[in-house]
């Protein structure tokens, strides 16, 4: 007769869990501590272990170096790349210097021409130079200057807030317009109908030339009292009190009673009309060009 078999014999494994859920091996150790046998310790696998983790360590040490450590092809190309950078603003710097001689000469040759000939075009012209920026202008006027700020927020974070940025700089010279000014430049930078101020980066633009920082001088010729009261009561003064009580960026405006703005020399012909023919008081039908 058969030995009778076991229910759950096709379980043996999860018999075999339940019912033995230690290895053999934690039993024999366990006896083995029972019966005051101590097994000996492997001090090779110790000194093993040690040795492959300061292997590993030196590896990881020395890569973190080679990897931190400039190399000389990227060194090479980035002196390059600084040096062009360097020739190309000196270059832009004299062309700029030049369009601005030749102007200069045009108008010179203007004014003999217009002097004696129609001396009433010759003060629109004039007017016309000072309010679109290609003439120089002094004056009595106000210079508002901001500075960035040593550290970020006050608060203790540091995302950039402490940096001056364009919109600062076009909150002050909206109100400067605003206020009265005959002519505006930033660091030197003249502002004409065309201007554009914007950031890059960190930089600030005006006309995409960088301007350097951290201190942004802004000039504004005009009537140094009517001026100051108007600037006093648009939203200028409060917005940047609330730039530096935040952020630490700092700000002053000081009247001055002689401003010199540069010009940007002449500017591109957009609406031309034609003046009266051989004197006659006749004058031709109303042109219109657009420059590209």
């Amino acid at each position: 007769m058969s030995a009778r078999r076991r229910l759950d014999e096709s379980m043996t494994l999860l018999v075999e869990v339940m019912e033995k859920p230690l290895d053999a091996g934690y039993a024999e150790a366990a006896a083995r501590r029972e019966a005051g046998v101590v097994p000996r310790r492997r001090w090779t696998g110790a000194v093993l272990l040690v040795l492959l983790a300061v292997l590993l360590g030196l590896l990881t040490v020395s890569a973190a170096q080679e990897l931190r450590a400039p190399q000389a092809e990227v060194s090479q190309a980035r002196a390059v790349l600084e040096d062009q950078i360097v020739e190309r603003r000196e270059a832009a710097d004299a062309l700029r210097g030049r369009s601005v001689e030749l102007s200069a000469e045009i108008e010179d040759l203007q004014h003999s021409a217009l002097s004696q000939r129609d001396p009433d075009l010759l003060e629109t012209l004039r007017v016309d130079g000072v309010v679109n920026g290609s003439t120089p202008v002094e004056g009595p006027g106000l210079v508002v200057t901001l500075s960035d700020g040593e550290s970020g927020d006050l608060s203790g974070s540091d995302d950039g807030g402490s940096r001056v940025r364009d919109t600062d700089v076009q909150t002050v010279v909206n109100a400067l317009w605003a206020s009265g000014a005959e002519a505006i430049a930033v660091d030197g930078e003249r502002l004409t109908s065309m201007s554009a101020i914007r950031n890059a980066g960190d930089a600030i633009l005006v006309d995409l030339v960088p301007l350097p920082g951290p201190t942004y001088v802004i000039r504004a010729v005009g009537d140094v009292e009517d001026m100051q009261t108007a600037y006093a009561r648009t939203g200028a003064p409060a917005y940047l009190q609330l730039l530096g009580s935040r952020y630490g960026i700092s700000s002053s405006v000081v009247p001055q009673s002689e401003l010199e703005l540069p010009g940007v020399g002449t500017q591109s012909l957009r609406h031309a009309q034609p003046v009266d023919a051989g004197g006659s008081g006749e004058s031709p039908d109303e042109i219109q060009e657009e420059t590209p």
